[in-house]
C-alpha cells in the first residue's frame, strides 16, 4: 500500500504537566442494563459475585485500571433520593425510572452497593446529587450519612446499616444537565442555586471534598460565562456534556452498518471536542487565570439509534472499531488540555452507550472501547510531552480531517506513544523525532479490525483485540511506524 510521510517531533525533556489518571474515569447510571444486570446481579444470583456486585465485570475493568467512577448518572441523579436506597433491601421502596423506560427499580444497588463497588474496583467514588428535585437538607445529609465519623443520628444510622467508619467521598456534583432534564434552568438560576446547595456540601471529618457544578452541553458558551462569572469562586471544577453525534431529533445511525461519509462525519463530530475545551477554558481562564477549577468531561462518547428488539430507552448498542477510533482521538485530545481538564467520565460502563463491556446473562464481552482504554493505561498519572505533529488530511467531498492524531507521556523512563490513524484507504508512515531523550528499547501494540465495522459479540468475543505491533523501526534519535488504516497502536519506549 502507498505510504504517506507524517512526522511527529516530541520533547521528551521538557514535559511540564501531568496526565490526571481520571481523565480515564467511567460513569455507571441507573439506566437500562448498566446498574441492573450489568453491575448488580444480588448476593443469590448465580452469576459470581461478591457481595451481588458481578466478579467478571469488576475483574475486567480492574485491568483498566479505572480510576473514578461517576454515579448515580445523569438525568437519573436529579429524581433519585438517596435514603431510598440504604438499610435492609427488602425494606427499601421501589421507585421508576421516568427518564430510561419507564421501569420500576427496587433500589437494591444505593449509597453501601456503590461504595463497595468502588473498593472492589480500586476507583474513587464520584457522586452526583440532586438539585433538580431533591432538597439542600437531603443533599447535606447525604454526605453527612457518607463521611461524618463522629457521634450524629446520621453516622449512627450508617453504623445501623453496617458500615462504621466513613466512607472518602473525594467528589460531589451539585446536579447534572440542569439546563435541560435536570431542572431546565437558566444559567442565572442554576447559579444561584449551586450557590446555595454547595454551601451545605462540608468537609467533614477530615474528608475533603470537590465540589462540582454543572456545566454546559456541548457550545453553550453563555452557560460557562455565567457559571464562572458568578459562582467560579465556589466551585472546584466545572462539567462539559458533549458525545460525538448529530444534533438531537436527527436520525444518528446505526451502530455496526454505516457507510464511509457517516464513519468520516462520526470522527469529524469527534474532533470537535478540542475545539469546545479550547472555546470554554478560554472563558475559563478569564475569571480564574490560575486554572484552579477542573474542566470535568464526565460524559462524552457515541450515541447510536436503539438496537432493534430492544427497550429504545435503555440505550444499548455495539461497540465497533470506529468507536474505538473516537475514544482514541477523545482521549488525545484530553492530553493535549490536561493543565486545564483533570477528569473526565466515559458513557458508560456497561450495557450502555459507549460501553466498556456487555453482557448477557453470565457472558462478558469486552469491547474495542475497552481495549483503547487498557492500551492507553499508561498514560494515567504520566508526564505529557509536548507534541508537534505535522500530517496528512482524510478528506471526504470538501471536508478534510487529520489523518493521525498522537499523543506522548513520560513515566519512570518509559515513553508512551499513542497513535491513531482515521483514512480507510492507505497506510500512513510516521516519523517520530525525539529530542531530549535516547531510545534503549520499544515494544508496540496495535488495535485494528477487519473493517472498521468488526466488533465483538458474545460468540465472537476476540474478534477485535489488541495484538503485537511490529511495524516499526528504531533508528538513532528516530522512530518509524508504518500504519494500516483505521488503527490504534501505542509504542513505549525505554529511555
Amino acid at each position: 500500500m502507498h505510504r504517506t510521510a507524517n512526522l511527529l517531533v516530541v520533547d521528551a525533556d521538557q514535559g511540564r504537566t501531568t496526565i490526571h489518571r481520571n481523565l480515564y474515569g467511567h460513569f455507571a447510571e441507573h439506566l437500562g442494563r448498566g446498574i441492573y444486570e450489568g453491575i448488580w446481579v444480588g448476593e443469590d444470583s448465580p452469576i459470581p459475585n461478591v457481595g451481588g456486585i458481578r466478579s467478571d465485570v469488576v475483574a475486567a475493568l480492574r485491568e483498566v485500571r479505572p480510576p473514578v467512577l461517576r454515579w448515580p448518572g445523569g438525568c437519573f441523579a436529579d429524581e433519585y433520593h438517596w435514603r431510598d436506597g440504604i438499610g435492609p433491601r427488602e425494606n427499601r421502596p421501589a421507585m421508576v425510572n421516568t427518564h430510561w423506560g419507564g421501569v420500576v427499580e427496587n433500589n437494591h444497588f444505593g449509597t453501601h452497593e456503590f461504595f463497595a463497588l468502588c473498593a472492589q474496583l480500586g476507583a474513587q467514588p464520584y457522586i452526583c446529587g440532586n438539585l433538580g428535585s431533591g432538597t439542600v437538607r437531603e443533599m447535606q445529609e447525604w454526605v453527612e450519612y457518607c463521611t461524618y465519623a463522629g457521634p450524629s443520628p446520621l453516622a449512627q444510622l450508617r453504623r445501623q446499616h453496617g458500615r462504621d467508619e466513613p466512607w472518602l467521598l473525594p467528589y460531589f456534583g451539585i446536579g447534572n444537565e440542569n439546563m435541560g432534564c435536570g431542572g431546565m434552568m437558566r444559567p442565572e438560576y442554576y447559579a444561584d442555586e449551586y450557590r446555595r446547595y454547595q454551601t451545605y456540601v462540608r468537609p467533614l471529618s477530615g474528608n475533603q471534598v470537590a465540589k462540582i457544578a454543572c456545566g454546559p452541553n456541548g457550545p453553550n458558551y453563555e452557560w460557562t460565562d455565567v457559571l464562572m462569572r458568578r459562582a467560579g469562586d465556589l466551585m472546584d471544577g466545572l462539567t462539559l456534556h458533549y458525545y460525538a453525534m448529530p444534533p438531537w431529533g436527527e436520525w444518528k445511525g446505526h451502530a455496526t452498518t454505516f457507510t464511509e461519509d457517516e464513519y468520516f462525519e462520526t470522527l469529524r463530530r469527534a474532533l470537535v471536542m478540542d475545539e469546545l475545551i479550547r472555546r470554554h477554558r478560554t472563558i475559563m481562564d478569564r475569571y480564574d487565570p490560575q486554572q484552579r477549577v477542573a474542566l470535568i468531561v464526565d460524559e462524552w462518547g457515541t450515541w447510536w439509534e436503539p438496537t432493534p428488539g430492544m427497550n429504545p430507552d435503555f440505550l444499548f448498542q455495539q461497540n465497533t472499531m470506529r468507536d474505538a477510533l473516537v475514544a482514541a482521538l477523545t482521549l488525545n485530545i484530553f492530553h493535549q488540555h490536561c493543565d486545564r481538564v483533570r477528569m473526565a467520565n466515559l458513557a458508560q460502563t456497561v450495557n450502555v452507550l459507549q460501553a466498556m463491556i456487555l453482557t448477557d446473562g453470565p457472558r462478558l464481552v469486552r469491547t474495542p472501547t475497552f481495549h483503547v482504554f487498557e492500551m492507553f493505561k499508561g498514560h494515567q498519572d504520566a508526564l505529557q510531552l509536548p507534541a508537534r505533529l505535522e500530517t496528512a488530511n482524510y478528506t471526504r467531498g470538501r471536508c478534510s480531517i487529520p489523518a493521525l492524531s498522537a499523543s506522548a507521556s513520560l513515566q519512570s523512563g518509559r515513553i508512551l506513544l499513542s497513535v491513531v490513524h482515521t483514512g480507510l484507504e492507505q497506510d500512513q508512515r510516521l516519523e517520530v523525532r525525539l529530542r531530549g531523550a535516547r531510545v534503549k528499547s520499544a515494544v508496540g501494540r496495535i488495535l485494528h479490525g477487519a473493517s472498521v465495522m468488526a466488533h465483538n459479540t458474545f460468540d465472537r468475543p476476540e474478534e477485535v483485540k489488541p495484538a503485537e505491533f511490529s511495524g516499526f523501526q528504531v533508528e538513532t534519535g528516530r522512530l518509524y511506524l508504518d500504519l494500516p488504516p483505521a488503527a490504534v497502536a501505542t509504542v513505549e519506549l525505554v529511555t
